[in-house]
C-alpha cells in the first residue's frame, strides 16, 4: 500500500512539473505579446509626478522652504490670495498634475528614445530655467531670480530637477528595458 501512494505521489509530481511548465509557456506568451500603450503611460507617469510633486511643493511651501505658493502654474488664473487657502492649494496641485501630464507627454514625444536617468534630470533643470528664470517672470506668476531668494531657488531646483528624473527616468525605464519581455530561460 505505501509503495502505491509512494508510486501515485511520485506520477502527481510529475504531472504537476507539466503542469507548471504549461502555466509557464502561457505566461511566456503573454509576456510577449504585452505591449504598453506608450502615450497611456506616459500620462499616468505625469499624473503621478505631478501628485507626487505637487504635495511636496505644498509641505516645502508650508515648511518654509519656498515663497513660491504651491498654485504656481495656477496664478495668471486666480488670485494669490485664493491660492493660499485650502481649496486654492487643491487646484494648484491639480494645475500642476495637469502641467505634469502635458511635459510627460512632451518628453515621450521628443526624449522617449534616451536611456538612463541624465535626460530627466536636464529635463527638469529646462522646466526650471523656463518657470523661473524665463516665462515665469516675464508672465508674473513667479518672483525675479533677485527677490526670490536662495531658499526657494535652491528648493524649487531641487523639486524640479526629481521632478524630471522621476518623469525621464519612468518613461526610459518603460520603454528601453527589453529584458523584461524576454522568455524566463533566454539569459
Amino acid at each position: 500500500m505505501a509503495a502505491t501512494g509512494a508510486k501515485a505521489f511520485g506520477k502527481g509530481t510529475k504531472d504537476s512539473k507539466q503542469n507548471n511548465a504549461r502555466q509557464s509557456g502561457q505566461k511566456e506568451r503573454q509576456g510577449a505579446e504585452h505591449h504598453t500603450n506608450p502615450w497611456l503611460f506616459s500620462s499616468m507617469i505625469g499624473f503621478f509626478a505631478g501628485l507626487v510633486w505637487g504635495i511636496t511643493r505644498w509641505l516645502f511651501y508650508e515648511l518654509k522652504f519656498t515663497v513660491e505658493l504651491p498654485g504656481l502654474i495656477a496664478d495668471p488664473f486666480f488670485r494669490a490670495s485664493y491660492l493660499k487657502t485650502g481649496w486654492g492649494i487643491v487646484v494648484g496641485i491639480a494645475c500642476y498634475i495637469v502641467f505634469s501630464i502635458i511635459a510627460a507627454l512632451l518628453y515621450k514625444a521628443l526624449l522617449g528614445k534616451l536611456r538612463g536617468p541624465w535626460p530627466g534630470v536636464f529635463y527638469g533643470l529646462g522646466w526650471w530655467v523656463v518657470m523661473f528664470l524665463i516665462l515665469g517672470p516675464t508672465i508674473g506668476f513667479s518672483r525675479q531670480i533677485t527677490v526670490a531668494g536662495w531658499n526657494t531657488l535652491f528648493s524649487e531646483l531641487c523639486i524640479f530637477l526629481l521632478w524630471g528624473l522621476f518623469i525621464g527616468y519612468s518613461i526610459a525605464f518603460e520603454f528601453t528595458d527589453e529584458a523584461s519581455r524576454e522568455p524566463v530561460g533566454a539569459h
